[in-house]
């Protein structure tokens, strides 16, 4: 009963003292294991905050891991379109310029062969090799203007591309101000 007594009393006492300070008078009336129940409750609390806030970041950097692999995917596409459209310009030009060293030979053995009837057939033969030059100077100017198509073309597919990552980021970027916001909100 003694004990009962000195604790209403030094109750009492605690409670005149810690008037002006509302948390520290709540957290003084309760029984000291409830207090530390309570603390227990709130450190658990906070720990769960924290795991939210965790696994909210892990989310986060699992979406920017998405999307930086959808767009590295996107450029490797258009890298491999590029390379198969280079090779193929590479094989057209090669093949061309085979073509163009063959007639070369060719007509260049037929000057040769009828040198000898030079006055006759020498005209005949300077305006094949020149009209050989010349087709194959068409084809030069037609691949250079097919090059410079492709360059364009990839321009506008590299101008396209960095677009379509602009506007990845930006709803990236739009989407994690929006789970920020709803976990802050959350949070509260």
């Amino acid at each position: 009963m003694s004990t009962t007594k000195a604790r209403t009393k030094k109750r009492g006492s605690e409670s005149l003292l810690v008037k002006s300070d509302p948390k520290t008078r709540l957290v003084d009336d309760f029984d000291p294991d409830l207090s530390s129940d309570l603390k227990g409750i709130m450190s658990a609390l906070q720990q769960i905050k924290e795991k939210a806030q965790k696994d909210g970041q892990k989310k986060n950097e699992e979406t920017i891991s998405s999307v930086a692999a959808e767009i590295r995917s996107k450029l490797d596409e258009l890298k491999s379109k590029f390379e198969k459209e280079r090779q193929t310009f590479a094989k057209a030009l090669s093949k061309s310029s085979k073509e163009c060293e063959n007639c070369l030979k060719n007509e260049t053995a037929k000057f040769q062969e009828v040198y000898e009837k030079f006055c006759k057939e020498k005209a005949a033969h300077l305006q094949a090799l020149k009209d050989t030059i010349s087709r194959f100077e068409e084809d030069k100017e037609r691949l250079f203007v097919r090059y410079e198509q492709l360059r364009k073309k990839e321009k506008s597919l590299i101008s396209e591309q960095e677009k379509f990552c602009a506007d990845k980021i930006a709803q990236l970027e739009e989407s994690l101000g929006k789970r920020n916001r709803m976990t802050e909100l959350s949070a509260f």
